[in-house]
């Protein structure tokens, strides 16, 4: 890893980078752990959170607190992040939009081509997590991942703009990419399809939901007695209990 080495030291030198040192042998310098403690974090007008009145479902909780953020005009408030683990148990996350929220599914798509559908398919556990910063909130969420099968998988297919579904059918997602003109092509040959073909589905493209059995409602608080809510899956109840922040 010696080039490692060079571009750190390059970068620290490096007029472009100012005076924050990116990076040294050693790791992170003290003047970038003193510009990270000078952040700003939980400002402005952080949303309210009354466990007692919360519902006795996770989903409604989390229906609720989605429409909140949609109203206060958070941005991407249907991005998440998705944690799948490799067979070594090593885990990825990445971050999706959600889908939808039926039969206390947490719903997702991507391609079984892909990383996470590789994953899944040797691991079906799996997390998200959902943070509005705008409002202080943050939903953890652990469960099994089921497939939603062939026909929702080829609706949703469908519902996707044209380039959308052309760069699902142009290749295999994650592989390496030798040369970008490779890209260019296969996009090229797939919008073509697509002209000849409007109905054309990629097998491979699949609607993923997340059936939980943990769920964590998280609100932050600027002095930090943040709230925490907890449903947990036993027996096929959901029990609630507050924890410590």
């Amino acid at each position: 890893m010696e080039w490692l080495g060079a571009w750190a030291v390059n970068c620290r030198s490096s007029p472009q980078y100012g005076k924050l040192d990116i990076m040294t042998s050693a790791g992170q310098t003290e003047d970038l752990r003193e510009r990270l403690r000078e952040l700003v974090v939980f400002e402005g007008d952080l949303a309210h959170f009354d466990v007692s009145d919360s519902p006795p479902h996770p989903a409604e909780l989390f229906l609720r607190w989605l429409e909140e953020a949609i109203e206060a005009r958070v941005r991407e408030p249907h991005a998440m992040t998705l944690s799948t683990v490799d067979p070594e148990g090593r885990p990825t996350s990445r971050v999706l939009i959600l889908k939808g929220l039926g039969d206390g599914r947490w719903e997702f798509a991507s391609s079984r081509r892909s990383r996470k559908g590789k994953e899944l398919q040797d691991n079906s556990w799996a997390a998200l997590s959902f943070y509005w910063s705008e409002l202080g909130r943050q939903v953890r969420i652990r469960g099994r991942v089921l497939e939603a099968g062939a026909d929702r998988s080829a609706d949703d297919f469908l519902a996707r703009s044209t380039g959308a579904r052309a760069e699902a059918l142009a290749g295999t997602q994650s592989e390496v990419l030798s040369d970008s003109s490779d890209l260019e092509e296969a996009l090229c040959e797939a919008r073509e399809l697509i002209e000849r073909d409007p109905g054309v589905v990629d097998e491979q493209w699949t609607v993923y939901g997340l059936v939980a059995d943990e769920v964590e409602f998280w609100q932050a608080h600027p002095e930090r007695r943040h709230v925490r809510l907890r449903y947990l899956l036993r027996d096929g109840s959901w029990e609630r209990v507050q924890l410590w922040p």
